[in-house]
């Protein structure tokens, strides 16, 4: 059986190192900080690893909202096309960083790119 992309990213270290990389990223980002602003970024990226090691096929534990309703907020506030291109901007620089083979990195980005409409409420 073939090891899930959770797996060969190197599983729960893999998701929780990025998780923080890319949120110093976003939180640098002015093009999208102001989306994370009273934001408890604790409870954030906890939420994030759950959802990323989900989505990467590991196991299972997202209780989060799904991905319309999580960011129904923020499409209020103007979220749009630009702010989720940001996203997987810092979200590929995490991972490059990281020294993900680029192979890797466009499975993840497919995966990413595949909530995009639920994301931005389309």
């Amino acid at each position: 059986m073939s090891q899930s992309l959770y797996e060969r990213i190197g599983g729960e270290a893999a998701v929780n190192a990025a998780v923080d990389i890319f949120y110093r990223k976003v939180l640098a980002d002015e093009r999208i900080n102001r989306f994370f602003e009273g934001v408890d970024m604790e409870k954030q990226a906890a939420k994030q690893k759950g959802f990323l090691t989900f989505a990467f096929g590991g196991p299972h534990h997202y209780t989060g909202k799904d991905m319309r309703q999580g960011h129904a907020r923020l499409v209020k506030q103007g979220l749009n096309d630009s702010h989720f291109d940001a996203v997987m901007e810092n979200l590929a620089a995490t991972l490059q960083e990281l020294n993900v083979p680029q192979n890797l990195i466009a499975e993840m980005a497919a995966i990413a790119e595949s909530t995009r409409n639920d994301v931005l409420g389309r």
